[in-house]
Order: structure tokens, then sequence, then C-alpha cells
């Protein structure tokens, strides 16, 4: 069975679609937990909490073929609130050393310049590189035009590019 045809029958109260709806996309949800909160045990926790707030929440659900891209929204919108209340600070290269991981550092330059960006610009880069979310999809979750949602883009990764030239010349020298 189809998303959209899923979607319809737990909007409808069918326990059984939400459940199977929750079970398609418990990777992609887990994936974006893990990317917000970076703790496997976090990831989990988040996935069981949004699936008991889409659950409460599933009759609000609009468009059901975009029941992905709700359930990404939720999750994306619970990391932040944990990552705000935690007020998690951002990993440096000492600690990292000190643990003994590797000393390949591309993970972490690109989790710091994922940092120097404003919460919109994350949500929109995780959106359509790692969900594979397409403009237009955005564009209607966000509700923005797409030619907005494209420049957006753009300038999210300008930023991105920028800031990593500019770590890369500094330590070059």
């Amino acid at each position: 069975m189809d998303d959209k045809k899923l979607a319809v029958q737990a909007i409808a109260g069918d326990d059984d679609a939400f459940l199977a709806l929750m079970l398609t996309h418990k990777e992609a949800l887990y994936r974006t937990a893990l990317a917000y909160l970076k703790n496997k045990e976090d990831a989990l926790e988040a996935v069981q909490e949004v699936t008991f707030r889409a659950y409460e929440k599933i009759h609000s659900l609009k468009k059901p073929e975009y029941a992905k891209t709700w359930l990404i929204r939720i999750m994306m919108n619970y990391c932040r609130d944990v990552l705000h209340k935690q007020k998690r600070l951002l990993l440096n290269e000492e600690l990292v050393m000190q643990q003994g991981v590797s000393e390949d550092y591309t993970y972490l330059e690109v989790e710091e310049a994922m940092q120097q960006l404003t919460d919109e610009q994350r949500e929109l880069i995780h959106l359509k590189y790692i969900q594979d979310t397409k403009i237009k999809e955005i564009a209607e979750l966000t509700a923005t035009p797409e030619g907005t949602v494209k420049t957006r883009l753009y300038k999210a990764l300008k930023s991105l590019r920028s800031f990593i030239e500019e770590k890369g010349e500094i330590r070059r020298v």
C-alpha cells in the first residue's frame, strides 16, 4: 500500500494504517533525529516521541501525499526543541583527540559549517540533501514560493562553501 492510502486511512482513525505509515518512515525519522541530536539513544527517544505526537495530530494532516514530509517536519521541530533545552556545545578538536576518534575531521568541519547557518538554512539543507525532498514539496511544506526556496537554498550552500573554503585556507597556512 502506498503512503497516500496509508495516510488517508490513518487520518480516518485506522491504527494499523498509522503503524504501517510509521514503520515505512522510521528509518528516515531516525536518520533525521541522529543528524540533529548526534546520539543514538536520544535519536531513538525522539522517534518514540514523534510517533506519539504524530498519532495525536494525524487528523491535522491536510495533504496525505506529504505524510513523510509532515513526519520529518515534526521530527525537526522536536529535535530543535531538545537542542534548545540542552544547549549543547559543539565538539572541538581537542575533545575528539582525547576520545581517540580518528583524525578525519571532515564530518566535524561540515558540522561546524552547518552551525554557522540559520535554523531555516539548516532545515533547507537537511530537507533537500539529507531527506532528498523535492523543491516543490519544501515550498508547500514551508508555504513559500518555489523560487524563494531555491534562492534560500542557493544562499545557504554559498555560505557553507564560503565557510569551508575560509577554514581550509586558515589550516593550510
